[in-house]
């Protein structure tokens, strides 16, 4: 039936810039980890073999900032890709048809290519907080039902734009400390070096602990959530964790019926600027 053949397929979720922009993301973040923790606790006896490995303190610290500087270009790169990229690519919506399969494809594409507001906090966030915290308490039987974006998925997303203002902001405070001097009170320079470090802290735990146990020890994803490499989640799995986001996708989508062989009838799908 047209059902099943639609259910073979897969669903676009992240498209190539997302993508993109979550690689530069993660290994700038991991370079500036590794480069980083030496110089916050010098005083450790594992410092020195790790500054060593880079060939000193310079060398180590120079590598600092490149990956500082490829976080601040992902930033920028996002923060450009949210306002300019639906303007640029969003043609005027216009109907066309396909059979369902196919049908699938192109809207989870378009919803991938460009979610609109699905990633801002809503109360429905807080219900299914609640909804979950029942749930493993053993005082409800079912889930929450998420839709584009999981409060957990949103707590990663703000948490970065967070840790971006304060890290962003004190490490280039560092970096060029006369031109701030210029511009601030030497009380905030001092206070942006204890805020980079403490916020970079703070961001190693949340990455290393809340993160990594959603996307890597799960065990619905374990070993890894591949889908931050090829963007792509199959049926099966959107049924498991963006339910709601699939019904939508299939209300989208007329189901052909017929008996004995499968009558797949073209399904109209609007033009997302694929």
């Amino acid at each position: 039936m047209a059902r099943e053949t639609a259910k073979a397929g897969e669903f676009q979720r992240f498209n190539i810039h997302h993508r993109i922009q979550h690689i530069m993301m993660f290994s700038s973040f991991i370079l500036c980890t590794i480069t980083g923790l030496p110089i916050k606790y010098n005083g450790s006896f594992w410092a020195p073999a790790v500054t060593s490995f880079f060939g000193g303190f310079d060398t180590m610290f120079a590598i600092h900032l490149v990956g500082a500087v490829v976080m601040l270009a992902c930033s920028a790169y996002h923060l450009v890709y949210l306002v300019i990229y639906p303007l640029v690519v969003r043609k005027p919506a216009t109907t066309r048809k396909y059979p369902p399969a196919e049908a699938y494809r192109k809207i989870s594409r378009g919803l991938a290519s460009y979610p609109g507001l699905a990633m801002l906090p809503t109360p429905k966030d807080v219900l299914d907080l609640l909804q979950n915290m029942r749930y493993f308490l053993g005082l409800s039987p079912e889930k929450a039902k998420f839709g584009r974006y999981s409060y957990k998925e949103k707590f990663d997303y703000w948490a970065v734009f967070w840790g971006m203002a304060i890290m962003g902001g004190s490490g280039l405070m560092m970096w060029f400390p006369h031109l701030a001097a210029e511009y601030f009170p030497r009380w905030i320079i001092d206070a942006a070096r204890y805020a980079h470090s403490d916020e970079a802290m703070l961001a190693i735990l949340a990455i290393f602990v809340w993160h990594f146990f959603n996307v890597h020890f799960n065990p619905t994803f374990f070993p890894m959530n591949f889908v931050w490499f090829h963007g792509k989640m199959n049926r099966e799995l959107m049924e498991e964790e963006h339910p709601d986001e699939l019904r939508e996708l299939e209300e989208r989508m007329p189901v052909a019926t017929g008996r004995g062989k499968s009558q797949v009838r073209p399904v109209g799908v609007k033009n997302y600027g694929r």
